[in-house]
């Protein structure tokens, strides 16, 4: 067994050899702490996260997300124990629970460093206000086989009818603009009409209002 003094002499030189290493660590710790709590989405909500009631998936091949509970309160915080978003997935028994935690970042420059890892982005605002963000999420609850800080995690997938269903159209099909309907000529004698294109399906032109009598 190692004299107590030679595993203090160690740790004083590891904590000198990598002491970002070390930061890192204690700053995992905390958010570990912190979102202890909220293991279930109840508590969640019961602390100022508002749910997504939809399922998001991943691209192809890449997994999944799970259910995001969001406090955009938290937007731009670099606190390990304040993540924007907590992340829940469906269990073997349907029941949901923790799995990832999420960061936002909405500032200019050069994006933020946390837990020795770099925010993802920029990425596109997701709703009307939001500008372009970066992010950071950390599977701290679930294990990943692609990584702690992949974006998405193979092992979890949206069961069928809970993502969002696809935006359908308000007012039907579209139509062209009248101006596309309209030639820039009116054909006469001294021209000849263009060709139509069969091998080109453009939308119906719109009617045109009836004259009145």
């Amino acid at each position: 067994m190692m004299p107590s003094t030679g595993i203090l002499a160690l740790a004083a030189a590891t904590t000198l050899l990598v002491p970002q290493a070390a930061a890192d660590y204690l700053a995992l710790a905390t958010a570990y702490r912190a979102t202890a709590p909220y293991l279930y989405p109840h508590a969640a909500t019961t602390a100022g996260y508002v749910r997504d009631a939809y399922c998001v998936p991943g691209k192809a091949g890449a997994g999944g997300l799970g259910y995001p509970h969001f406090n955009h309160a938290y937007d731009d915080s670099l606190d390990p124990a304040k993540p924007t978003a907590l992340i829940y997935v469906d269990d073997a028994r349907g029941t949901r629970r923790l799995a990832a935690l999420e960061w936002v970042f909405t500032g200019q420059g050069r994006p933020p460093n946390l837990f020795g890892a770099a925010f993802n982005g920029p990425i596109p605002g997701k709703f009307p206000g939001q500008p372009p963000h970066y992010k950071l999420r950390v599977w701290l609850w679930k294990e990943n086989p692609s990584g702690r800080f992949a974006l998405y995690n193979p092992d979890v997938s949206c069961r069928p009818g809970t993502t969002r269903p696809a935006p359908t159209p308000l007012f039907g099909p579209p139509v062209r603009s009248p101006a596309a309907c309209t030639p820039a000529t009116a054909p006469g004698w001294w021209t000849k009409a263009p060709e139509p294109e069969p091998e080109r399906q453009e939308p119906p032109c719109p009617s045109a209002p009836a004259r009145p009598s």
